[in-house]
């Protein structure tokens, strides 16, 4: 299940797939119209002239130029997705590269015109004329001028995308839409009963016990997805329990420890290939981090735009301060979310042990790097302390406020440190009292 996964997210995500398809059914409409062209008499088409006047001749033209004409088109089209492609690439993080090429937009752009040329050439074959015996498909000719007038509008509006698409502000906003919808998807994210938090101490307690073998990992890659019912089943098979080594969107070497399982009775776990196999099957490695059971990837992302916007090459303050933004909207809603806790039971026996992130580890991840490349960014200071206020609305965890307050110390902290003027420093000193008062 899980490579069936991974292999239909590698062709959502590539730029051959779509288009394939679409040239797919051009080829299946070409054929359609031909077909049809042949079953029905033609002595209406006399009645109108004006569009169905050409002749064989004037029909090979016509669509002869709409095919060296599309074929031109997807070159430029091809190039022009390239240099955004290597634009984004360098001006912002290489990791919102796969949403780019995810959109789907783009990849439908790239198919319209492939499929034209190939409509095209495939009704040019069968177009006679003279000796050869006379036949013009004049529905096809005519859906393939269509198509060529329609092909003009779809230019124009990919030219706008592409224009619209590379903008710090939409780049920004798509991988936040992006990791909203990851968060509605995961959490609360079930894997069997979860676990009482006044009962979970003894049951870890009784899972130490037990003694632990090593399953390794048969490849190398970033863990991309778990088949969490499928572990669960393997734990109950066992009868024992699966503690994961790694957590989803960490990198795992081969050969390296992928989980640990332990019996809960008296015998040891059999580890033989079938085990290790079937541990395998229930995770899938990639060679890059996807959002798709990866929130954090989605955090990443915005604060790698940042990070880059705040270099000294760079040195794009407003980007820094849209990423900034997005990212405190993020953060507002995992607030109030119950995220899973990393032991699961059944029949009071502690089945899996997960490794999950928590709410201070997300936002550890999206404020302490950019707080530390903020150097002497006041601006940057104080968007941060607007954004954790709006945190804090949300919030109604004690641990969580503790967590927030500490980076409301270490923001402070770093404007008294890098700041140049007392100017500055009284405004950060101001807006942390604001926020501690209110």
């Amino acid at each position: 299940m899980n490579r069936l996964r991974a292999l239909w997210l590698n062709l959502n995500a590539s730029l051959w797939f779509v288009p394939t398809l679409m040239v797919a059914g051009a080829v299946l409409l070409a054929f359609t119209l031909i077909f049809v062209d042949l079953r029905i008499a033609h002595d209406w088409l006399k009645d109108y002239p004006l569009v169905f006047g050409a002749g064989s001749d004037g029909a090979r033209g016509m669509l002869t130029a709409i095919a060296g004409s599309m074929i031109t088109v997807a070159g430029l089209i091809f190039s022009l997705t390239l240099s955004t492609l290597a634009q984004i690439s360098s001006q912002y993080t290489p990791r919102v590269l796969r949403n780019f090429m995810r959109d789907r937009a783009n990849q439908m752009v790239l198919g319209f015109f492939v499929s034209i040329f190939v409509y095209c050439l495939i009704v040019l074959r069968t177009i006679r004329g003279g000796d050869e015996g006379s036949f013009i498909p004049s529905l096809a000719v005519l859906m393939g001028l269509v198509l060529a007038l329609v092909s003009i509008g779809v230019l124009i509006f990919f030219i706008h995308h592409i224009a619209s698409s590379i903008q710090a502000s939409n780049i920004v906003r798509n991988a936040t839409e992006e990791t909203e919808a990851a968060i509605q998807r995961l959490f609360p994210n079930e894997l069997g009963q979860e676990a009482n938090p006044s009962e979970a101490q003894e049951l870890l307690e009784k899972a130490g016990q037990l003694t632990w073998l090593a399953i390794p990992s048969h490849t190398n890659g970033y863990l991309q997805s778990i088949d969490e019912e499928g572990l669960l089943k393997l734990a109950r098979d066992l009868d024992g329990v699966v503690r994961m080594e790694h957590g989803i969107g960490g990198f795992v070497a081969r050969g390296a420890a992928l989980v640990s399982v332990a019996s809960y009775g008296n015998e040891r776990v059999l580890v033989d290939d079938k085990l290790k196999d079937r541990v395998n099957e229930q995770f899938g490695l990639g060679s890059q981090r996807t959002i798709e059971q990866d929130a954090g990837f989605g955090l990443r992302q915005i604060v790698d735009i940042a990070l880059k916007a705040l270099s000294p090459g760079v040195n794009d303050t407003t980007t820094a301060i849209i990423s900034v933004d997005y990212l405190g909207a993020l953060l507002a809603q995992l607030a109030d979310r119950r995220l899973a806790h990393p032991l699961r039971a059944d029949d009071d026996r502690v089945r899996v042990i997960a490794v999950r992130p928590s709410f201070e580890q997300f936002l550890s991840t999206a404020f302490d790097q950019i707080r530390i490349c903020a150097d002497g960014n006041a601006a940057v200071y104080l968007r941060m302390l607007t954004a954790l206020a709006t945190i804090e609305q949300r919030i109604q965890d004690p641990k969580r406020s503790q967590a927030l307050r500490q980076q409301r110390e270490l923001i402070g902290e770093a404007a008294e440190q890098t700041l140049h003027t007392e100017y500055e420093r009284a405004q950060v000193r101001l807006r942390i009292a604001k926020h501690k008062t209110s």
